[in-house]
């Protein structure tokens, strides 16, 4: 049987990696499960990163290289493979690669990213590595001195433009607003104005690729009169968004009508134990930051997540013996009453086990169960719920002890 992980971390992009430098720092031990070669995700194929607060000069591939070196130091392992399947549940988790291996986690984070959207243009397949490309870092080079066309006109649209332009001779923009207006942030439209190399196409989608061989012409389409004119180009790059890696999470995880994760400000989704962190999550801002910062969160949560049930697990679902489980709050007097009163009740005598949960410090195990109210108490046997009182009266615990 496989080694069994406190953590496994699907995905090594900022946010897996930050998740691992926080997981392994609360000394879980964690595993970081890549599809690819290289760790690093989508910034991995990007150069330049100028917005990473604290960071002001760096590339995009230095800084994901520190973030792994910092997970290596708290003793993260890494290992590949791409994901077919999660399935278990509880603290025994399982998940299968494509080429069949097995890992088994207690808690699961899923932070997969996104692949670049293809948009279908006719063309578009045909010419992918021949001129279509979907990454700066990758293919810059290749284009050195000769003249390119790139579609989209979000931040990172903008941002690869600004770094294909140290190499190429002339960039084209296909913009589908009208003229001067773009989704990126105005520091990057600015800045991109500015550049004597971009030149920018309005009101216009690529309607078709053509070349023999290799890329020789867009046709753009303007799409307020319909005409067609052919844009003779060496290149086109495509940055119009991106498609959340989560085929496999389908039927395990809710996900929306884009394929993305729900999960909730813990990062938590429909499925207990298995959090969600980056771009693979339903959100609105997608940087390296944001990814970060859902990465460590997920972390936290799944730290709390097997403290809660680990305890859960040993005192109620494996006890020898009835249980009876006092949800309260140390800020409740109702609740000091309540295990004051328990406490008197010589439970152990009676063949009971008497465990308090602190509904703060305990909001998994409380949200399982739907306490809403405190003090609640619970009668369990064999992990099961036999009884459940809200607020109950002196004689309602009496009774519920004897019985």
């Amino acid at each position: 049987m496989s080694k069994l992980y406190d953590l496994l971390i699907i995905g090594g992009g900022p946010a897996g990696m930050a998740a691992a430098v926080y997981g392994s720092r609360s000394r879980l031990d964690t595993l970081v499960l890549e599809a690819k070669r290289k760790t690093g995700g989508q910034p991995a194929t990007y150069h330049d990163m100028d917005n990473y607060p604290g960071v002001p000069e760096t590339t995009a591939g230095e800084l994901m290289d520190n973030f792994r070196t910092h997970a290596e130091k708290f003793g993260t392992e890494f290992a590949r493979g791409e994901v077919a399947e999660i399935t278990g549940e509880g603290l025994a988790k399982e998940v299968i690669t494509k080429k069949g291996e097995s890992y088994r986690a207690k808690a699961i984070v899923i932070a997969t990213g996104a692949e670049p959207r293809k948009l279908g243009i006719k063309g578009e397949e045909e010419f992918k590595g021949k001129g279509v490309s979907y990454c700066a870092t990758c293919d810059a080079d290749l284009f050195t001195d000769l003249d390119i066309v790139v579609v989209g006109n979000g931040n990172s649209a903008v941002e690869e433009s600004l770094y294909l332009t140290k190499f190429v001779n002339k960039l084209t923009m296909i913009v589908i607003h009208d003229e001067g207006v773009m989704d990126a942030e105005k520091i990057l439209q600015e800045k991109a104005m500015e550049n004597e190399k971009i030149e920018f196409v309005w009101n216009s989608v690529v309607e078709e690729i053509k070349g023999e061989g290799l890329v020789e012409k867009a046709v753009v389409k303007n799409i307020k009169t319909g005409e067609l004119t052919d844009l003779e180009c060496h290149g086109i790059f495509f940055f119009v968004g991106r498609i959340p890696s989560t085929d496999f999470l389908k039927g395990k995880v809710e996900l929306n009508e884009q394929g993305y994760v729900k999960a909730d400000e813990d990062m938590a989704t429909s499925e207990p134990g298995i959090y969600a962190a980056g771009d693979v999550r339903v959100k609105t801002v997608r940087q390296v930051i944001t990814a970060a910062g859902d990465g460590a969160t997920a972390a936290v949560m799944a730290q709390k997540y097997l403290e809660e049930e680990e305890y859960w697990q040993a005192n109620v679902v494996e006890a020898d013996k009835p249980v009876i489980a006092a949800f309260w709050s140390v800020t409740d007097q109702k609740s000091l009453d309540l295990i004051g009163e328990l406490e008197k009740m010589d439970l152990v005598e009676k063949g009971y086990r008497l465990i308090k949960i602190d509904t703060y410090k305990n909001r998994l195990i409380s949200g399982k169960y739907d306490i809403e109210e405190i003090p609640t108490v619970l009668k369990l046997a064999d992990g099961q719920v036999k009884a459940k009182l809200v607020k109950p009266e002196i004689s309602s615990l009496s009774d519920l002890i004897n019985n």
